[in-house]
């Protein structure tokens, strides 16, 4: 840290201070405060004054305190050992502090956010006098079984390269190349580089997003999709399973890394985290979660401006994976207490405020957010993607306040949570009636590609039975369903067999956890088809009784657990006694 003087406290509210006699710094420059030197960013600037906020408590901090420069913004280190470590939301490793400290952190505490004597194996992929870029990969380390470390030329940078170390062992700190810039500078590479966190780290174009992000929740992946690369929020009421959707996602979707953003949120369910995700294996490694996995806890105690950093820091860590060629899945929770965090800070700095005290910029800064997400061409030439699923936290489950409306601006899904759905202990409770996806076309290919050509029309048919249900329970609720005829009361009972047996998914279940993309399309299919013959059945005569005693519908409810993932030929079976059964009433009823 450098540690010349840029000017002294005049002025201290809460997290933001309010500093006299600037000189020579820069809008968004990191700063520290005070001789215990507490971590802060310089927001606003003036002739002579300047606005920092402060990531610490600023407790006995008092005026005429000096304010240090570092001559730099606040910015992540990004390099080998990211992956399985717990940051606060300045990227500060606290099981690290932890270790130098008591369970609290002491503030002002300095400890690297990468280790520094650890040595990774550093395996070289260019030599000498090749001419590199930003972006560029100088070699591999391997981090985890699962993820292949790359080592990239920070963006920015291009030149020939006048040395590389050998394949060996080496620290962060350790220089393994040198690259001549083409402005005749000599720049040391290293195996980690900094980044700011406010900026977006370039790429050279946006792909087209037509791959899913295969979730295995039933719900997401066959009724409202998201494509990697894609924007997502989960709005939800206390209690309707906001965070329980994020962890399910995170363990069976097929992202190769996870940025997990505990933000604000309560310290009883961050501690739910820390504790769960280790003890989690990883379906496709059958290794623990962890090592695909980098959390950021900032918990509602935490000081308010780390809050309003840590979504920055965990999205330019997801970028700099996706830099390197990999799908990663950003789980932020929740962008409502974020913005709760920017509403406080603006106010310490008296702006106006807009509608129910948030700042007018609100909108921005979401929009900001979540235009870093994208599936993109790096730098390096690779495909990769960054998918951004926030869950938005209402009070009093509102959907108009302004977060949540701002929000659906942004995003092309929308998980709806429903409390009548939680507190029925359906799970996942997204609601069939207010979400939607706006990937389903883009994606539609590569589920027909995979799964049939019959799995666009099955899905359209029942969503279609889901809105005529609406409808019919309106007029249940007057006069009863036995004054339906047989013909209404069947896309009762279809509606009914479909939440059951195919939305509704056990999480402690082996099989049901986790449905493979095939299987889904042939439950969904099994359910239309069920719709399809029994309706004509049904007008050519046959009572809804009938159809209910079919000894196949007991098999058709309890499928989602009798047939397993990697042998779907059950369904099959399943399917043909469906039709033989159908066979069967269709000719009684000829």
């Amino acid at each position: 840290m450098n540690d010349r003087i840029i000017g002294r406290i005049k002025r201290v509210n809460g997290p933001v201070i309010e500093v006299m006699g600037i000189t020579d710094a820069a809008m968004f420059e990191l700063v520290r405060v005070g001789e215990e030197n507490l971590v802060g960013e310089l927001i606003k600037l003036e002739t002579d004054s300047a606005v920092v906020q402060v990531y610490e408590d600023t407790t006995g901090i008092a005026p005429y305190d000096p304010v240090y420069g570092a001559a730099m913004q606040l910015s992540v280190e990004l390099g080998p050992g990211m992956i399985g470590t717990i940051y606060d939301g300045i990227q500060r490793p606290l099981e690290a502090i932890r270790a130098t400290s008591d369970i609290y952190i002491k503030r002002g505490v300095a400890v690297p956010s990468l280790d520094r004597s650890k040595r990774w194996h550093f395996v070289p992929v260019v030599k000498p006098q090749d001419r590199l870029s930003g972006g560029a990969i100088l070699g591999t380390v391997q981090e985890t079984q699962r993820i292949v470390h790359k080592i990239l030329v920070p963006p920015g940078d291009a030149g020939v390269l006048e040395s590389i170390v050998p394949e060996g062992d080496y620290t962060v700190e350790d220089p393994i190349g040198a690259l001549k810039t083409d402005d005749g500078q000599r720049k040391e590479l290293f195996l980690m580089h900094r980044w700011p966190i406010r900026l977006q780290r370039p790429t050279r174009k946006r792909l087209p997003m037509d791959i899913p992000l295969v979730t295995g929740q039933r719900v997401i992946d066959a009724l409202f999709p998201v494509a990697k690369g894609g924007t997502v929020s989960i709005p939800g009421g206390f209690g309707t399973g906001k965070t329980m959707t994020q962890q399910a996602v995170a363990k069976w979707c097929d992202a190769d890394l996870i940025v997990y953003i505990g933000c604000g949120e309560r310290g009883n369910e961050i501690t739910d985290v820390l504790t769960e995700f280790p003890k989690l294996i990883d379906p496709r490694t059958g290794r623990s979660l962890m090592e695909r996995t980098i959390l950021i806890a900032n918990t509602s105690n935490m000081p308010v401006s780390a809050r309003e950093a840590s979504i920055y820091t965990g999205i330019t860590m997801a970028e700099y994976f996706r830099d390197q060629g990999y799908h990663v899945a950003v789980m932020a929770d929740s962008t409502s207490r974020w913005a709760e965090a920017l509403r406080e800070l603006s106010g310490r700095m008296e702006e106006m405020p807009a509608e129910e005290g948030f700042p007018a910029y609100l909108p921005t800064r979401i929009a900001e957010f979540y235009e870093r997400a994208g599936s993109m061409e790096t730098l390096g030439g690779a495909p990769g993607s960054v998918t951004i699923i926030g869950a938005v936290s209402p009070p009093g489950g509102d959907f108009s306040e302004p977060v949540t409306q701002h929000t659906k601006r942004f995003i092309r899904c929308f998980w709806a949570l429903d409390r009548h759905l939680a507190n029925a202990r359906h799970y996942p409770a997204i609601s069939w009636l207010d979400s939607y996806s706006e990937y389903l076309n883009d994606v539609a290919p590569w589920w027909e590609q995979r799964a049939g050509s019959e799995w666009v029309a099955d899905r359209i048919e029942i969503m279609d039975l889901l809105q005529r249900e609406v409808r019919l329970q309106q007029v249940v609720k007057l006069v009863g369903p036995d004054a339906l005829p047989d013909t209404q009361r069947f896309v009762l009972e279809v509606c009914t067999l479909f939440k059951n047996a195919f939305l509704q998914q056990n999480a402690y279940d082996k099989i049901d956890a986790f449905s493979v993309v095939e299987k889904q399309a042939k439950m969904i299919h099994i359910i239309a088809t069920y719709w399809r013959r029994g309706s004509e059945i049904i007008k050519r005569g046959a009572t809804l009784i009938e159809l209910r005693k079919v000894k196949v519908y007991q098999d058709i409810i309890k499928m989602k657990f009798s047939i397993p993932n990697d042998d779907l030929s059950g369904l099959d079976k399943i399917e043909a006694r469906l039709e033989r059964s159908m066979d069967q009433l269709e000719a009684l009823h000829a």
